[in-house]
């Protein structure tokens, strides 16, 4: 059976020497005797990734997210939720239904495993760079006709919507994870969400009320609760470092990184226009609208990786941020995991933390 050539590999969050053998598509042994170099780690997995490598998913077709997955390899992830913003209402059903093709796609890079809808349920004061005409106020029908036409994994709304409970309600019925976001509410409606069945707070510090002296805010309320998964943008643009590494020492092992990749993601530095005509610019590792409104990173999950590092974090700890504990959040608990009989999507590190090699499901991808 084939092996890595890998010095060592993360396993359950600890580093194990030794080389890792594959059978097919599944981990066939860890800690193989036998000399090599890198670090085989588990394949990342991205819950919020909404386009790379000028691949928009609110605007392609099937060819586009085939090209998308491949450039999403190539920055170490190996499963991902296709994330759709929020977009304009009459275009979902299209957008969605090719979003169900690519999931049930084998797709020649990482593989599409579920979608994200990061709206239309959000609230206009926190919008970001969300288009204000096309945000909706909660609506029990619009929602399950969403539901009905992807296999959605994940909800981020804003709770204190009138209707928003309602929203709660319906989802946690139908197992499907809900997030609070672009969310101007203060602590206490934040936490009646939670108690309710929201589990996570997405891209903490952004879109959101932040902590003041006299009230926590979505950003507080995520990150004092130990039953709230923080899902954090470790870009370095959109949370400062030293912010990043207090949300790192209060959230934990509740900390989850995303990329959030923007479909400029991968083309460069520079202007670029999109395929709803608006030109954002990428620079310094950020995507902007042109009146300097985030609207995404310019980077994947490698980067935000190495970023976890250099902040301190150990490999092996910042590698569940990206791998196993995304892929629970959405229930997938197969995925972002390297275990004997466990699906072999692989990524092999070097000593500098660059990815070396990519392998979805026993397959190395160019």
């Amino acid at each position: 059976m084939p092996r890595l050539g890998v010095a060592a590999a993360v396993v359950d969050g600890r580093l194990v020497a030794g080389d890792v053998e594959i059978d097919g598509g599944s981990v066939a042994g860890i800690g193989r005797a036998g000399a090599g170099s890198g670090i085989a780690v588990p394949g990342f997995v991205d819950i919020q990734v909404n386009g790379l490598g000028g691949i928009d998913f609110t605007a392609t077709d099937l060819v586009g997210h085939r090209r998308a997955s491949e450039a999403i390899a190539r920055t170490g992830t190996t499963s991902y939720l296709v994330t759709i913003p929020t977009a304009e209402p009459e275009s979902y059903a299209e957008t969605l239904a090719t979003a169900r093709s690519a999931i049930d796609s084998d797709l020649p890079g990482a593989q599409a495993v579920g979608v994200h809808l990061e709206g239309p349920f959000l609230a206009p004061a926190r919008r970001g760079a969300h288009r204000a005409e096309w945000l909706r106020a909660p609506d029990l029908g619009r929602l399950h006709a969403l539901l009905d036409a992807a296999p959605v994994a994940l909800v981020t709304l804003a709770p204190e919507l009138e209707g928003a409970d309602d929203l709660i309600d319906g989802l946690v019925r139908r197992g499907v994870t809900v997030a609070v976001g672009h969310s101007d509410a203060e602590a206490a409606t934040v936490h009646a969400a939670i108690d309710r069945g929201a589990r996570a707070v997405t891209h903490v510090w952004n879109g959101q009320r932040a902590p003041s002296a006299r009230d926590a805010g979505v950003t507080g309320v995520a990150l004092v609760r130990d039953d709230v998964t923080v899902c954090a943008i470790a870009d370095l643009v959109h949370v400062s470092a030293d912010v990043l590494r207090l949300t790192i020492r209060l959230a934990g092992d509740r900390l989850v990184v995303v990329s959030d990749a923007a479909w400029p993601a991968g083309l460069g530095e520079g202007d670029h226009r999109g395929a709803d005509g608006i030109t954002v610019t990428v620079a310094g590792g950020a995507v902007r609208l042109q009146d300097g409104t985030l609207t995404g990173s310019a980077s994947g999950l490698d980067v935000a990786l190495r970023n976890l590092v250099s902040l301190g974090v150990p490999l092996a700890e910042a590698v569940q941020a990206v791998s196993a504990r995304p892929a629970r959040l959405v229930g997938r608990p197969g995925l972002g995991t390297l275990v004997p009989g466990g699906r072999a999507d692989v990524v092999i590190l070097n000593d500098d933390l660059s990815i070396r090699r990519v392998y979805v499901a026993g397959r190395a991808v160019d």
